[in-house]
Parts: C-alpha cells; structure tokens; sequence
C-alpha cells in the first residue's frame, strides 16, 4: 500500500510494490527492507493449513481473472556474509531466535515448484455481469486456500479492481448480506464503492471486519446514491483498488486493534440513516 519492499529469501530477492503481492511458502526463511529509506504500510495474511493455488474458473475458463503467466518467481541469488545474523522462527504459535554467524540466504541455486512467488494486481482480468443481476464476489478471485471440505475455503483472496459497471434493474452495489465466512475487507487506493473514503469513511490503509452471520452492507449515503442513480454505463473506481480475505474460521482480535485510538467505534452509524424501502400488502398469493 505504501513503501517498496525488497524480500530476500533462500530462492532469490523479490521487489514488491504497493500494488504487487508476495506470497511466501511456509518454512522459508526470508528478510523484509525498504528499498527507500521511509516507511512502508500493508496488509498480510498467514494461513496455517493448504497452501494458495489458483481458482477452479469453471464455466469462466482461462482467459480472465489471474494468469499463471503472470506470477513471478525470484532468479537464484547466493549470498555469502560472515556476520552475526538473528532468525526468527515461528513454531507452535510461539516464536523462537537462533544467532549464527553467517548469511542464511547462502544457497547457490534451486529447482522444483514450491517457491515464493510476486503478483502485480494491475494484471487482474476481471469479468462482470453484462445484462442483469449481481455476481458473487467470488468472480474476483485471485487466490484461494481450499480446505479439506469441497467449496470452502481456508482463505480466499479476493480483489475490487476499478471495472465497468452494466447492470440494468439491479442495485449495483455490494447487496446486503450475512453469510457463513468471516470477511476482512481492506484499502490499498482510492475508495470502496459500498463505503466511500474521506472524513469518517473507509480510507486507504483502514480494514474492516464482518464475522461469520453479522449482517452488513453498504452505507446509508451509498444506498440511497444507488437507487436512485441512472443505470448507464459506468466505469467504476478509477484508481481504487480494495481487497478481501474471506475465510471459514472466526477471527480473534488482538488488544491492539482493539486500541481506541485506532477504532472506529462508530462504524454502525453509517447504517443508522437507512429508511424502509418497502411497504407491506396483502398477499396475493402466487
């Protein structure tokens, strides 16, 4: 989101931009620096079961969403260094440091398909609907965890690319809803089109969190701006890239998202201004 990346592992070096994603396997070593001096912001995600692969597309096919072409893998790098080095290793939930002498990245080549790998976002293909009815935000899928249940995911990855919107009779926002996955919702640029940015709103760089069966939805000023918007043609966030990742477990906060100074304890508010859009009759039957 803010700040270029040089993440250095066994396999090679990757230079990894605010609009580009790093995934890097599980029990690699790596080492994450500027490349300016200043600061970086972002966002990670750690999975403890699976690994991320590519969506089943079905009936979408191989042409669109993201490429396998597109995925970068880092060119071997052999580092040799005699200092003193610090690793940080992550087992049972608990973190550990071993001290030794020499450069962990001292490995001359490599081969075989598990490696770390880079994705710039902007090569995204995103599809839409072309007539009516609004798709599942799974068409925006870039990666997916699958867990050992058919269809449902560990995590998925999902991305708000800017696209064109064509939609007759429907509501083109995000609809209303509350469903079984845990969404975590994130900003890299621009403005979310279920909850617009600026004073009080979803900025870049925020995050919010809907637990599993809590119903949300967009903003009371974007409901009533969609309803009563003409349906042309339209090309929506300019410049705005938001994400997701969506998963099938609850997500415990910590005591530091939890800090006031940093929470929006007055998220519910945007909903408060929503008045009834329907009027109850008799039935008629079928």
């Amino acid at each position: 989101m803010k700040g270029t990346l040089i993440i250095t592992t066994e396999f090679g070096k990757m230079r990894v931009e605010p609009t580009e994603i790093c995934v890097v396997q599980r029990g690699m070593v790596m080492s994450v620096a500027l490349e300016m001096p200043g600061d970086a912001r972002g966002y990670v995600l750690e999975v403890y079961d699976g690994h991320f692969t590519l969506p089943d597309n079905g009936p979408i096919g191989i042409n669109n969403l993201a490429l396998p072409r597109d995925f970068k893998t880092p060119v071997a790098a052999f580092e040799e260094r005699d200092c003193e080095y610090t690793i940080v290793q992550k087992f049972g939930s608990k973190l550990f440091t071993l001290t030794q002498g020499y450069s962990p990245f001292n490995v001359v080549a490599w081969h075989g398909n598990y490696a770390p790998y880079k994705y710039d976002l902007k090569r995204f293909s995103p599809i839409n609907t072309v007539y009516k009815d609004h798709p599942d935000p799974s068409i925006f899928t870039v990666l997916t965890c699958q867990s050992n249940e058919p269809g449902v995911a560990v995590a998925d990855f999902v991305i708000f690319p800017p696209r064109w919107m064509v939609a007759e009779n429907t509501f083109r926002p995000p609809w209303y809803h509350r469903n079984t996955m845990t969404e975590f919702m994130g900003l890299i640029t621009g403005s979310y089109d279920a909850k617009k940015a600026g004073k009080g709103g979803f900025n870049p760089g925020g995050a919010s969190l809907h637990s599993c069966m809590s119903p949300h939805g967009p903003e009371a000023a974007v409901f009533e701006a969609a309803s009563a918007a003409a349906l042309q043609p339209t090309f929506l966030g300019e410049g705005s890239l938001a994400f997701m990742f969506e998963t099938t477990f609850m997500m415990k906060l910590t005591s530091e998202a939890l800090d006031p100074e940093i929470l929006d304890t007055e998220y519910y508010q945007c909903w408060q201004d929503l008045k009834p859009a329907f009027r109850a009759k008799a039935p008629t039957g079928i």
